[in-house]
């Protein structure tokens, strides 16, 4: 079911401030920079080594990484696990008895389709289904 990690989403309070540390710092090459609007957030993914990492920015304070900013500060956001077949993944999950935040997938970032799987069937880790669309 699950192929790779995907990547890490790391929420931050602003990407240029924290950007140096990643590029010039450790080293991890900048891949691209987008604003993804239906989520609230601007991400820039960077590439290091064998994964990538997903920094995310909250477009305003409506944003869902806005309120986790708020109530946890910047930090490990959740864990992407890339799949393919998204749609019929998350139906057998349901299956299996977990619940989810998007019982659908919804475009994200690179024009992925994304779900996130609630933490509360996790052990309080927020996984978010990916499927690059190739």
């Amino acid at each position: 079911m699950i192929q790779k990690i995907d990547h890490i989403g790391i929420a931050v309070h602003s990407i240029n401030d924290v950007l140096p540390l990643y590029t010039e710092v450790f080293g991890m090459k900048l891949e691209a920079i987008e604003t993804v609007e239906n989520q609230g957030v601007k991400v820039a993914f960077l590439f290091a080594g064998n994964i990538r990492l997903e920094l995310l920015e909250a477009l305003s304070e409506e944003s869902p990484i806005a309120g986790y900013l708020a109530k946890r500060g910047e930090g490990i956001h959740h864990i992407a696990l890339g799949v393919e077949g998204i749609e019929s993944r998350i139906e057998e999950l349901k299956e299996k008895g977990i619940t989810m935040i998007d019982d659908t997938s919804r475009l994200g970032a690179h024009e992925a389709k994304v779900a996130f799987i609630h933490p509360k069937s996790t052990a309080r880790v927020l996984f978010e289904l990916c499927e690059q669309q190739n």
